[in-house]
């Protein structure tokens, strides 16, 4: 496991996310059950688990979209279920996220887009916002003109940039990301890992990541935690590969992992 996954001493190896006991539900039925995770400063964490188990269920519950049933989240080390809108509107300025379908506005540019974070958590001038904008989508990798075109306009690799370009528009220390890849094309996928690796690395950032693309989980991630009887089971990679657990054995042996696998240790070795 990398340095950055391990973390340090004192305040900097605190994990900051913390949840203990969490109980999700959705009417009748529960999605988890007495779950514990920890996610440490500086590690790309990857959360897998099968149809239903609940992953992007509990992106949500962490940023505060779903209320949990029971339990407690605590990230930068306060309890979201103790903060008011305003405790809870500055601990959202310190995260960022990206949705699976990027939740673009369609009747913004993108640099307005961009620009919606900023005018809900600062005051700055419309000159700066533009500076700002331009600077974020130059740091995805995203063509100058792009700020000007309307989602519509753009590839569904492109609004995928565009939508982490407004994530990261405040600067935040975390960074959620629901199946950040879904519906690229391989070669598109590969360059969107690429790009959150070096982010990460570059701006020193804390990602967990949802995803069920296993290229994806052999690349970039640190430790993986894997959703599975409505508990979690985390580890590096290396670690999952052993685990007997049926469901774990067959995602990761299957012939979609024993391919990803192929590439990635040809890929370490070359």
């Amino acid at each position: 496991m990398s340095e950055r996954a391990n973390g340090g001493n004192g305040a900097e190896s605190a994990p900051i996310i913390r949840i203990r006991g969490l109980k999700t539900r959705m009417g009748n039925r529960a999605i988890h059950r007495n779950l514990d995770l920890d996610v440490r400063r500086g590690e790309v964490l990857g959360v897998v688990g099968g149809s239903g188990t609940g992953k992007s269920v509990l992106l949500r519950v962490v940023v505060g979209l779903i209320p949990p049933h029971r339990g407690t989240i605590e990230v930068f080390g306060q309890d979201i279920s103790k903060l008011d809108s305003e405790g809870m509107r500055r601990l959202e300025a310190r995260w960022g996220v990206l949705f699976q379908d990027g939740a673009l506005f369609s009747s913004l540019t993108v640099t307005q887009n961009i620009q919606v974070p900023l005018k809900e958590h600062l005051k700055l001038p419309q000159q700066l916002m533009d500076e700002i904008a331009a600077m974020k989508i130059a740091l995805v990798g995203l063509p100058p003109d792009t700020g000007a075109k309307f989602p519509a306009e753009l590839s569904g690799g492109m609004r995928k940039r565009a939508s982490l370009a407004r994530a990261l528009a405040l600067d935040p220390e975390l960074l959620f990301l629901d199946e950040p890849t879904a519906g690229l094309d391989p070669i598109g996928a590969a360059a969107f890992d690429a790009l959150i690796r070096d982010l990460q690395k570059s701006l020193g950032l804390t990602v967990f990541l949802v995803t069920h693309d296993l290229d994806t989980l052999m690349t970039i991630c640190d430790r993986i935690a894997v959703l599975v009887d409505k508990r979690i089971k985390i580890g590096t990679m290396t670690e999952l590969l052993t685990d007997a657990h049926p469901w774990i054995h067959a995602y990761f042996h299957g012939p979609r992992g024993r391919t990803a696998l192929a590439a990635h240790e040809g890929a370490q070795g070359g």
